[in-house]
C-alpha cells in the first residue's frame, strides 16, 4: 500500500467521493465528530459529503439540535449528535479535565466556583433559554464570578465537559449555549470498555487506513486504549502491515470504486487532513516543508494530494475565491479546482 492508496482509501472512507449523505446529521453520525472550531468553514466539511449540500441546511441542523457543537476530544470544538454526546463526553470529559487542571489553577477557578457557576447557568437557562456568551457573563458577574481572562471560557468549557450545558441555536452571528438535558436526549448508559470500542470502530470506519497512533491523535484518548478497542473490534476491521506499521480500516470496503480523481477546496481543519498524526500520504514530498500552511488554512487537493491553500472572500451577492498553489497547476488541475469553486458558491448560495 503506497502513501497514494493510503490518501485514495481515505477520501473514499470519508466519502468525499463515493455514497456521500443526504443530511449533516448522518454526516456526523457516520464520522462520529468533526472538528468545528471555524464555525462557517465547517458547515463546509459537512457539506463536501452531501448529495446536495447547502450552507442553510447545515445551519438549520444547528438551529434544532439534531448536531451539536461542543467541546468533546482533544478538546476542541467538535460537531456530534444528541444521541452520542453522553457517551463520548463520559468517556473522553476525564483526560480533557486532568489536561486542563493546571489552567484550572492558574485561572484561581475553584470547584467551589465551578459549583457556583452551574447554579447559574441552570436557573438563566432553564425553560428553553439560550443565552450567548456575553449574556452568560453577565449573569456570572451578577452572581459575583469574575469572567475576566480565561476564566470565562474555562467556566464554560468545564460546564461542557460536566454534561450541564452545550450549543444552541444561533442568534444572529452570535453563538449561544443551551442546557444539556434540553437538547441531549437521555441515552443507555455504557461502561468504559464500550465506549473505546465504539469510538474505536467508528473511527477506523470512517476514516481508515489510519494507525494506532493516529486514533490516539484524534481521540484524546491513549495508547492502550486504541490497542484495547482494536483488539475488541478485530472481526470488524481490515488491518494491512506496511513497512512494519499496521494500519487499520472498515472491512466493508469495495477497492474498485476507490477514486483518486477530481478536486475538493478543504476547508481548514478538515478530517482528510487534520485527523491523522501523519499527513505524508496526502502531502506530496516536495510539500512537506508548508505543513504549517497545510494545518492551518484551507487546502487544495487534485487527486486526493495537497496543491496549495485557498482562501474566500464572501459579499452579499459575490464569493471572491483566491487559489494559492504551491506550483504551478496545470490545465486539468485548474478545471477541477474551478468545477469545485463552483460548488463551494453553490453550497453558500450562489448559481453561479
Amino acid at each position: 500500500m503506497t502513501n497514494l492508496d493510503k490518501a485514495n482509501l481515505r477520501a473514499y472512507n470519508q466519502r468525499l467521493n463515493q455514497n456521500k449523505f443526504k443530511k449533516p446529521e448522518e454526516v456526523i453520525g457516520y464520522m462520529s465528530a468533526m472538528q468545528a472550531q471555524e464555525y462557517a468553514y465547517a458547515k463546509w466539511a459537512i457539506g463536501l459529503r452531501m448529495q446536495s449540500p447547502a450552507d442553510k441546511t447545515v445551519e438549520k441542523a444547528m438551529t434544532t439540535g439534531s448536531i451539536l457543537r461542543t467541546h468533546v476530544l482533544r478538546p476542541t470544538w467538535h460537531f456530534v449528535l444528541p444521541q452520542d454526546i453522553r457517551w463520548m463526553l463520559s468517556l473522553t470529559a476525564p483526560r480533557i479535565n486532568a489536561g486542563n487542571a493546571t489552567m484550572y489553577r492558574k485561572q484561581e477557578v475553584t470547584e467551589a466556583i465551578f459549583n457556583k457557576s452551574f447554579d447559574v447557568f441552570t436557573k438563566a437557562m432553564q425553560g428553553g433559554k439560550q443565552l450567548a456568551r456575553a449574556e452568560i457573563a453577565k449573569a456570572l458577574n451578577e452572581a459575583n464570578i469574575a469572567t475576566d481572562d480565561l476564566r470565562l471560557t474555562i467556566i464554560l468549557m468545564k460546564a461542557e465537559l460536566e454534561q450541564l450545558i452545550c450549543s444552541g441555536a444561533r442568534q444572529g452571528k452570535q453563538f449561544t449555549y443551551a442546557l444539556f438535558d434540553e437538547r441531549a436526549p437521555m441515552t443507555p448508559v455504557i461502561d468504559r470498555d464500550e465506549a473505546v470500542a465504539r469510538l474505536v470502530l467508528r473511527y477506523f470506519t470512517s476514516h481508515g487506513p489510519a494507525t494506532i497512533n493516529d486514533f490516539v491523535h484524534w481521540s484524546g484518548l491513549t495508547v492502550a486504549d486504541a490497542k484495547a478497542g482494536t483488539e475488541e473490534n478485530k472481526q470488524q476491521l481490515h488491518g494491512i502491515n506496511v513497512d512494519g506499521v499496521n494500519y487499520w480500516m472498515g472491512t466493508d470496503v469495495d477497492f474498485s470504486k476507490v477514486k483518486k480523481t477530481g478536486a475538493y477546496l478543504l476547508p481548514v481543519y478538515d478530517e482528510l487532513l487534520i485527523s491523522y498524526k501523519n499527513r505524508d500520504a496526502m502531502v506530496p514530498a516536495k510539500f512537506r516543508d508548508k505543513m504549517g500552511a497545510i494545518t492551518f488554512f484551507p487546502t487544495i487537493m487534485f487527486n486526493n494530494q495537497v496543491l496549495g491553500n485557498w482562501g474566500r472572500s464572501i459579499g452579499k451577492k459575490t464569493i471572491d475565491i483566491e487559489l494559492k498553489p504551491f506550483g504551478n497547476l496545470t490545465k486539468a488541475q485548474n478545471d477541477a479546482i474551478e468545477t469545485a469553486a463552483h460548488r463551494f458558491k453553490k453550497f453558500n448560495g450562489l448559481s453561479q
